[in-house]
């Protein structure tokens, strides 16, 4: 239900509300009090990503973990942001949660997302740590250096991965080793000393 724009001074008696000085005087508490009734009225709204202010937008993206979203991107894009991410979260590190963040990211581009994972029999599962290779069509609004934080965030930490855009290799970049070869400070497995030959 509407309020009144007199709401205030219409409470006061005949006698009092025909007094010119108390009457002003009133309607200055009444317009004070107006600013904190108009935010209670909207106080529901605030929460809403569809509604509420930019500032609370991201706001409401930080409660939920996501640290990306900034006043630089458009106010429609936050708030959708917003709106799924909220819906994915609960997916969060699995390959249906990554794929659906990343085609919101993206401007709904095709994410094909292959991974090592499987179910084998008990102790012939494969000794390598698990690995995502990631193939999107465009990259979007995002940075390359952008994509590969958010998918790093979003993936376990012990899931290592491949990123890939439009058939360019974004991540990682090839002056970094792969994963057989010796990481630093590893140093390479000796080869066996020949039969007979000096031990030590």
């Amino acid at each position: 239900m509407a309020r009144r724009d007199d709401w205030l001074t219409h409470q006061l008696p005949v006698g009092m509300a025909e007094d010119d000085f108390l009457f002003r005087f009133v309607s200055i508490f009444q317009r004070v009090a107006d600013t904190a009734m108009t935010q209670i009225d909207t106080l529901p709204h605030t929460f809403d990503p569809t509604v509420a202010p930019e500032p609370m937008v991201r706001q409401m993206a930080a409660w939920l973990g996501v640290n990306w979203v900034d006043s630089s991107l458009d106010g429609r894009l936050q708030r959708a942001i917003v709106t799924e991410y909220s819906q994915i979260v609960q997916w969060r590190g699995t390959k249906r949660g990554l794929r659906r963040l990343l085609e919101l990211l993206t401007g709904g581009g095709e994410v094909t997302i292959t991974d090592s994972g499987g179910v084998w029999p008990e102790g012939e599962s494969p000794h390598s740590s698990p690995h995502v290779r990631v193939d999107l069509v465009r990259t979007g609004w995002l940075s390359d250096d952008d994509l590969v934080r958010i998918i790093r965030d979003e993936l376990p930490a012990t899931v290592s991965f491949d990123l890939w855009a439009a058939g360019r290799r974004l991540f990682p970049p090839d002056d970094i080793p792969s994963a057989d070869a010796p990481r630093v400070g590893q140093l390479p497995i000796p080869s066996p000393a020949p039969a007979g030959g000096p031990v030590g």
